[in-house]
């Protein structure tokens, strides 16, 4: 392949994509560069397709190398090892708008794999890895309906920039990745400051704008290598057998659809479809497969039509209703804090546990090393939907839902000064029919308050779907499973009662409009505030009590040049104090000590021990001291750890004394007086002027 480059100046500064340099045994191999940012993305699809494959094998492999940013990984055979959770964000990041523009006959084993090979702390490249992508397609003979591009919008001080800096970033109050065409827009994730309607609706189609010139960048590089694409027929639909199929099905389907019970609504749906293949075997032998594909159309039409038509949903609620809402806080006794929280068919178990510094999260990646006190994970097991499974753990769709509901509550949550407690929460999903996230989203809220946790507000979260046919659009709010498979858009909203805090959408099909977003956004807050309410009847704020069994943390502050005493030689100090009183301490360099424990006992124990570290002599106080060292000149005194001052021989006794032994010996308690403290800090001490004065312990 021969050697390609294009450039554009983006936002300030240059953006290039070239090709035929490396990775030439790829099918697309292009390097994309902005700033010091590098990736070399690829894609490879398979020559020959699966006997009897059905669905579209498409894997993304987003990977960082270390050496990107001149590090050396942390783990322990200092090599990268499977994805982190960033790396699996980004994944979905770049599969979730692809996927759909590939043919629907396209079923080869297809693999996109974008690698970070260079990164400057400055310009993240996930947005870089879904235009590489793109381009990458379009340079391969892979078919593909591309090309599509991604911005990331931030707004500072009321003004929206296309791909902020990471500086820039931390100043935004909307941190938002638009990908699209250069029709329409495909997909959304973002997060936000309590962003109103009308400003969100605003940066989706500053982004979608933003985005364009890197649409013709690789529309520009296509031209210049102009690709040989493989060949990928239509799929040809026999019609005389979709009119028996039609015939012996549809009335069938027509009464099953409208079951309102998920799992009743499934069981018929599947016994009319058993009953159409068993009839057509003889027939039209050996085509089940082209059977069952005819028997899914007409069934996703017949919900449509009804919705459109009808304006009536699968099970039977109107566009704008939310299905019915209880929620339960409390009721696991030993979490700090729990919650029930169910809308219709989906029910989310969500639990709080609370702990100190050290069970903080540390995130290394080649931009940065960071420790996240803030957790939530979300699992679905599989017997939330009637089924079984052996995968256990966590896959990309639960780490993708669980940082969405994430997302949504860390702006409620308090500053971590005031709060200094690590969060996790653990939101399981046991029963699901659409939209479990946002659930965990509600029950997250229910929980942190049953857990005591001062956050700010109280935060919902909706999900909003779409039927468009033609000029017919029906927005439909709190969308069942069927709906999102079946409709052209799954738009999750969360926010409080003053904006929105999250933002995730995935759109089907192209020509959404700005009036059609304008007015799923207006009915999302609708539905929104209609979930707090109802939040609102389980608990309203939160809890003035931490659980009995949470940690207290106890926070006091030293000089920040005494942090160094507190820890002492090797964490000695520290180290005595923990041991002592089994109390979890955590030090910051400023001088804040966080000193955690549910005894209270134990927690006084390990103030009072670490004042008497840091504590500093006053002249004319007295202290209970032990004697450290005895001379012939007089005896050293160590009136708190680390710190001693001299008793004078003169200074012992109010009679003349002629041996110091006479008096003190190594090891002896003895009270005495603070005379001075001379310019070289050195503490002078006197026995003889504490003789007639009372000592108190707690003085």
């Amino acid at each position: 392949m021969a050697y390609h480059k294009v450039e554009i100046e983006f936002n300030g500064q240059a953006l290039t994509i070239e090709t035929g340099k490396m990775a030439r045994q790829a099918d697309g191999a292009v390097v994309i560069t902005y700033g010091d940012t590098k990736l070399l993305c690829t894609a490879v699809a398979a020559k020959q397709m699966r006997e009897g494959q059905d669905f579209f094998p498409l894997v993304v492999n987003y990977q960082e190398k270390f050496y990107a940013g001149g590090k050396i990984p942390g783990s322990f055979f200092r090599r990268e090892r499977g994805a982190t959770e960033r790396e699996t964000l980004i994944c979905r990041l770049i599969d979730r708008p692809l996927r759909p523009l590939f043919p629907k006959t396209f079923l080869y084993d297809t693999q996109l794999m974008p690698t970070v090979i260079s990164v400057d702390g400055i310009n993240d490249p996930d947005t870089l890895a879904v235009v590489g992508c793109s381009a990458a397609l379009e340079v391969s003979d892979i078919p593909f309906c591309g090309p599509i591009a991604a911005v990331r919008v931030g707004r500072i001080d009321g003004e929206l920039i296309a791909n902020p800096t990471h500086a820039q970033r931390a100043e935004s109050d909307l941190d938002m990745i638009v990908a699209g065409s250069r029709d329409a827009i495909i997909m959304v994730e973002g997060e936000a400051d309590f962003v109103s309607e009308a400003d969100m609706l605003e940066a989706l189609f500053f982004g979608h704008q933003a985005m364009q010139p890197l649409i013709e960048l690789q529309e520009k590089l296509r031209a210049l290598v102009a690709p040989v694409k493989r060949d990928c027929p239509e799929k040809q639909v026999d019609e005389a057998l979709a009119q028996r199929v039609t015939t012996l099905a549809e009335a069938g389907l027509q009464d099953a659809v409208r079951i309102r019970s998920k799992q009743d609504r499934y069981a018929a749906v599947a016994q009319v479809k058993a009953e159409v293949k068993e009839a057509l075997t003889e027939e039209f032998e050996g085509r089940q497969g082209e059977v069952g594909e005819i028997l899914s159309g007409l069934q996703k039409r017949l919900v449509r039509q009804m919705v459109i038509k009808d304006q009536v949903r699968i099970d039977g609620r109107d566009r704008k209703t939310v299905r019915p809402i209880t929620s339960e806080v409390g009721l696991l006794p030993r979490a700090h804090g729990s919650a029930l929280f169910t809308r219709g068919e989906t029910q989310a178990l969500v639990a709080v546990a609370l702990g100190t510094s050290k069970d903080e999260q540390r995130m290394d990646n080649v931009q940065s090393m960071e420790f996240k006190k803030f957790m939530l994970h979300y699992n679905f097991p599989p017997f939330c939907v009637g089924e079984t499974s052996m995968r256990l753990f966590p896959g990309r769709r639960e780490i993708g839902h669980g940082m969405l509901a994430e997302r949504s509550v860390t702006k409620v949550l308090p500053n971590h000064d005031d709060f200094p407690y690590t969060i996790r929460i653990v939101s399981d999903i046991l029963e699901s029919n659409g939209s479990s996230s946002m659930a965990s989203v509600c029950g997250s809220t229910l929980a942190l308050m049953d857990a005591g946790v001062p956050i700010s507000k109280a935060v919902a979260g909706i999900a909003m779907g779409l039927i468009k046919e033609g000029d017919d659009v029906v927005v439909l709010s709190d969308i069942l499973g069927d709906e999102d498979h079946l409709g052209d858009m799954d738009f999750k909203v969360t926010g409080t009662r003053d904006g929105i805090t999250a933002l995730q959408m995935d759109i089907k099909i192209s020509g959404v409009s700005k009036d059609i977003m304008r007015t799923a956004l207006d009915q999302a807050r609708e539905g929104r505030l209609h979930i707090l309410d109802k939040m609102a009847e389980a608990l309203e704020q939160p809890r003035p009590e931490l659980s009995p069994f949470a940690p207290r943390i106890t926070t006091i502050h030293v000089k920040p040049d005494q942090v160094r005493t507190v820890i002492g030689p090797g964490g000695k100090n520290v180290r005595g104090v923990i041991e002592a009183t089994g109390c979890a301490i955590d030090i910051e360099d400023d001088g804040r000590i966080n000193i955690a424990s549910n005894d209270e006992a134990a927690c006084k124990q390990a103030i009072r021990m670490i004042r008497a570290l840091t504590q500093e002599a006053e002249i004319g106080k007295l202290y209970k001291g032990t004697v450290k060292k005895v001379m012939e000149f007089g005896a050293f005194v160590e009136i708190f750890p680390g710190t001693d001052g001299l008793v004078h021989i003169s200074e012992l006794a109010k009679e003349r004394v002629k041996n110091v032994t006479d008096v003190l010996k190594e090891g002896d308690e003895v009270i005495v007086k603070c005379l001075d403290i001379d310019r070289q800090g050195k503490i002078k001490l006197s026995r003889k002027e504490a003789l007639d004065q009372v000592f108190s312990e707690d003085e």
